[in-house]
């Protein structure tokens, strides 16, 4: 069945709508004494979300110290041997880094000290074991929401490109030229595609169908456009524009913008 779709006028109006049902539902867990896992997007799509999240939570002096921040990938570097290790958390462009300095530091700069989100609590997939990370999600009972972005130029979703299956684990990911281009705008930075890492570390499309109990595709801004009107001509899952992805979700549903959702 397809995801139901939801325009908000500006994404500052989709940031806040969605934060609003974090906080709902991190109460709701906070007093059945129980973690709330938040599967997490780095990058440009996902700020409005956080910035509300930590606004709203400081307005309501929230208790997170039970939230954890499931990060859905990550770059590598390789290890001079053939293999990959995951690049430096001060990196501009590092996703664990930007759980921190994005998603974590603005939560707890507003709460208490034992309101916080705890260090240990921002989780991250290992190149070294990466089903490891699906073990580990399925023994915390699943991801209880995960937010979802979409790649504007071929639909990924973390770093799986096109053609990616839709039952596969978390692994080791050989970046798709249309993501590392991406990420030029994503990451400024880089002053050019050759300093973009070519490898990351990402939980899979079945990582995210299969352990989450809800999820919600994001998109926003007219270069978002081609991508919402593929996600909404789909009636299921189409492996040529992974963030079909949201319709085969428990709970599936997509939030735009009203650039993004076009005339």
């Amino acid at each position: 069945m397809p995801a139901p779709v939801t325009v908000f006028d500006t994404p500052e109006q989709l940031g806040g709508a969605l934060a609003g049902e974090i906080l709902d539902r991190t109460r709701a867990a906070l007093r059945r004494r129980r973690r709330f896992l938040l599967g997490c997007p780095s990058g440009r799509t996902p700020r409005v979300i956080y910035q509300a999240l930590a606004r709203r939570a400081a307005e309501a002096n929230d208790n997170l110290s039970h939230l954890v921040i499931v990060m859905m990938d990550e770059y590598l570097n390789s290890d001079g041997k053939g293999g990959f290790v995951t690049c430096p958390m001060n990196a501009h462009y590092s996703c664990l880094g930007f759980a921190f300095r994005e998603i974590q530091a603005p939560v707890n700069q507003e709460l208490p000290a034992d309101a916080c989100i705890p260090d240990h609590h921002i989780w991250i997939p290992d190149p070294a074991d990466p089903g490891e990370y699906d073990a580990r999600l399925a023994d915390a009972g699943g991801v209880d929401l995960f937010i979802m972005a979409s790649g504007a130029s071929d639909g990924h979703v973390a770093f799986n490109p096109p053609g990616s299956p839709p039952a596969g684990g978390a692994s080791i990911v050989a970046l798709s030229e249309e993501t590392r281009q991406d990420n030029l705008s994503t990451f400024p930075q880089f002053k050019s595609l050759a300093e973009v890492p070519t490898h990351g570390v990402s939980v899979g499309l079945g990582t995210i169908a299969r352990l989450s109990r809800e999820a919600v595709l994001v998109m926003h801004g007219a270069g978002k456009r081609e991508s919402a009107r593929r996600v909404q001509a789909a009636s299921g899952f189409d492996a040529a524009w992974p963030a079909t992805l949201v319709h085969e979700c428990r709970r599936g549903r997509t939030y735009l913008d009203k650039a993004a959702a076009g005339p």
